[in-house]
């Protein structure tokens, strides 16, 4: 069973910044994608995934301000300029074949 391990969240004010890390237990490359999704109330969203090969994507609500990456051990998300809208519980999410893994969540809350 893959596990997805987060960190990183917190309690930020607007406009501050904040990195977001998710380490699976197997290695990075082994999937073809890693994905962060935000839960606000309502339903779960994709905020940012990275391709196996390194493409990355966003929505429109993170483009310009949040970037993920990746290394060898970890996938990050890294936001700037956060806004409360911002809020919510992050979740990892990894995916191979048909099959996903999701992390436990960690909390960022914006705060004015």
């Amino acid at each position: 069973q893959v596990q997805l391990v987060e960190s990183g969240g917190g309690l930020v004010q607007a406009g501050g910044s904040l990195t977001l890390s998710c380490a699976p237990s197997e290695s990075i490359f082994d999937f073809n994608y890693m994905c962060w999704y935000r839960q606000a109330p309502g339903a779960r969203e994709l905020v940012a995934r990275i391709s196996v090969g390194g493409s990355t994507n966003y929505a429109d609500s993170a483009n310009g301000r949040f970037t993920i990456s990746r290394d060898n051990i970890a996938v990050y998300l890294h936001m700037v300029d956060l806004k409360s809208e911002d809020t919510g519980v992050y979740y990892c999410n990894a995916s191979r074949m048909s099959r996903n893994w999701w992390g436990q969540g960690t909390q960022v809350t914006v705060f004015s």
